[in-house]
């Protein structure tokens, strides 16, 4: 087995059930297998994958894991994995019929990870192609990501410490590159990811602000050098303007201009980036003093 795709996923079986039937489209592909890691749904995910297994096309294998942690959830596919390559996306992306074979052709050594355009639609219809505006530099991100499994189980894999959302991709990335690993941007491995407006709400949003600054703190406290404080925003002078520059009266002026449908929606998707970088600003400071 060529390559291994690693899907993670809680209580999104409709995502899921569009991203493992994009999977089947793929063309000029490796042998590969999918491995869906359940996180704990109480949905319809396990139904979705039964039924997909029933085609074996391509090969797919269900893992449960109850307990609620993208790390340790990942980690487990990982452990099953038979692939040379373990290939990471989400569940709530829709791929091209090119990108399994954009990803192995990229791996010209054994000591690459290889990311890729990360495309966000407001729907599965919009199918844009990449643009300078999406290249990223980010070593490591696991809604578009390759790298050989030797790589990850000699370094730990992921921290299961990073209970809550996010950065437990980018401290695997800096332990991954501590190894030796190097990183190419591989543009025909693009994807789309599918963010309806719907299901991307400021309640959620601003939740997963709050815990992405938690994380954070512990990714600085875990590795406390300049480029992860600069990379977190743990850094001074942001940290002062959390904690003195977004009391609650504006955070709910913000609030409110994001959620106002008297304005235009330039207007209050600048509102809500600046609400939501007041929320995470704010908890970061907050966090890193506890």
């Amino acid at each position: 087995m060529r390559i291994s795709v690693l899907i993670a996923t809680k209580d999104r079986a409709r995502a899921l059930e569009r991203a493992l039937r994009s999977l089947e489209g793929q063309i000029g592909a490796p042998p590969f297998e999918v491995v869906v890691v359940d996180n704990g749904s109480t949905d319809s995910t396990r139904d979705i994958v039964e039924r997909a297994m029933e085609m074996r096309r391509p090969p797919l294998r269900y893992v449960y894991e109850p307990e609620p942690n993208r790390g340790k959830a990942r980690n487990r596919g990982v452990e099953v994995a038979e692939g040379q390559l373990v290939l990471f996306c989400d569940d709530d992306v829709t791929v091209p019929p090119g990108w399994i074979a954009a990803h192995d052709a990229a791996h010209t050594n054994d000591a690459l990870v290889v990311t890729g355009p990360i495309l966000n639609v407001a729907s599965y219809e919009e199918r844009p192609r990449p643009s300078v505006a999406n290249y990223s530099r980010a070593f490591f991100c696991t809604c578009n990501v390759s790298v050989p499994r030797y790589a990850l189980v000699e370094v730990g894999g992921f921290d299961e410490a990073f209970q809550l959302y996010g950065w437990e991709d980018t401290e695997l990335g800096v332990r991954l590159k501590d190894r030796g690993m190097h990183h190419r941007f591989a543009w025909e491995t693009y994807l789309w990811h599918v963010k309806p407006p719907a299901e991307n709400t400021l309640e959620i949003e601003t939740r997963k602000a709050m815990e992405k600054a938690q994380m954070a703190a512990r990714f600085v406290h875990k590795r406390p050098t300049r480029r992860a404080r600069l990379a977190t925003g743990a850094y001074a002078a942001n940290l002062l303007r959390g904690k003195y520059f977004f009391p609650d009266a504006l955070l709910a002026v913000y609030a409110g201009a994001a959620s106002s449908a008297w304005l235009p929606p330039p207007l209050r998707a600048l509102a809500r980036a600046q609400f939501l970088d007041g929320i995470y600003t704010r908890e970061l400071a907050r966090a890193l003093e506890r």
